[in-house]
């Protein structure tokens, strides 16, 4: 269970401004359904003082999601554009009596939201509008720019907080080696901008966090062990994995995903598996949801490489 604050919970229990706001003057959209997390922002702008005199918003998340909506709108009620678009993220969780590390990506969500709507406002082009070949992290629909976003705004240096501010990561894990290098390139920038100190940037292979090195030796298939009245010559493939070798795979593949499905109140757990079939049952967020097709898709791909071999995922529900 997430350590909230009571703030959090006040907010969550009780949100301030949830709605839709009748002809808003901007309306911001980050996220998607379908990657688990959405909010849209809308506000209303005095056009002479261009002070917010309004503001609603509507998500689709977990208890810190609607929480960081409701704080951000309270936020920036009463402030002018400018005084605005100065909040942070960290701001918001601050707001809040602070955040859990997993949960810091709401308040990226509600930071994003508030640029896109007053870029909505102003009637230009929110930067965050990616064209495709731009996704870095397709499991959760993370850009590249809001990455070096995030790590700019909130001084990050290491893998993990990348997951946990913005998701990235965070599936099947395909993205680990581009987001090395995003962080490290931005990180470098930093140092030379002389906002990061050169000690604590991040460096390729110099200084892999932990929670990187655990991720990648968990996505590396376990070979069966070869007899031992035949070992195996050095070099030689490793021998095909038996049945119940495949089934612990795929178990502690699921395990490892399920921490990050239950951020957003969603669940996977194994029900069978037949041959190359893996059959799961999504519960909790996870049903009914656009948020089903593109869980399964990171499942499956955490699923192949864990085992090392083709798979199908599909949903309980279609397994007869």
């Amino acid at each position: 269970m997430w350590d909230y604050s009571e703030k959090v919970q006040e907010y969550f229990y009780n949100p301030k401004n949830a709605g839709v706001l009748e002809n808003a003057d901007g309306v911001g959209d980050v996220g998607a359904i379908s990657c688990g997390d959405a909010l849209r922002l809308m506000i209303k702008v005095d056009p002479e003082t261009e002070i917010i005199t309004d503001a609603r918003f509507q998500t689709f998340g977990c208890g810190s999601a609607i929480a960081s909506s409701s704080a951000l709108t309270e936020l920036i009620i009463g402030k002018t554009i400018t005084e605005a678009l100065a909040i942070t993220n960290q701001d918001i969780a601050d707001f809040l009596g602070g955040l859990p590390p997993e949960k810091m990506h709401c308040s990226v969500m509600g930071y994003e939201a508030l640029h896109a709507a007053v870029a909505n406002y102003r009637g230009e082009e929110w930067s965050d509008d990616h064209e495709e070949g731009a996704l870095v992290c397709k499991c959760f629909g993370i850009d590249e720019a809001m990455i070096e976003r995030t790590i700019r705004g909130n001084s990050l240096t290491n893998v993990e907080d990348i997951t946990h501010y913005t998701k990235a990561g965070g599936g099947c894990n395909t993205c680990v080696e581009t987001l090395e290098e995003i962080l490290a390139r931005t990180n470098a920038a930093m140092v030379e901008e002389g906002v990061l100190d050169a000690k604590a940037a991040f460096v390729i292979g110099a200084r892999p966090t932990p929670d990187l090195k655990a991720r990648k030796e968990a996505a590396r298939p376990t070979p069966a062990p070869a007899p031992k009245d035949s070992p195996l010559a050095p070099g030689a493939p490793a021998p095909k994995l038996t049945t119940l070798q495949r089934i612990r795979l795929i178990e502690q593949a699921i395990e490892e995903l399920r921490p990050y499905l239950r951020q957003d109140g969603g669940d996977c757990e194994l029900v069978d598996v037949d041959g190359n079939t893996v059959m799961v049952k999504l519960t909790g967020a996870c049903i009914g949801c656009q948020a089903a097709s593109v869980t399964l898709q990171g499942v499956q791909a955490r699923l192949m490489e864990k085992v090392g071999e083709p798979l199908r995922v599909i949903p309980v529900a279609s397994a007869h």
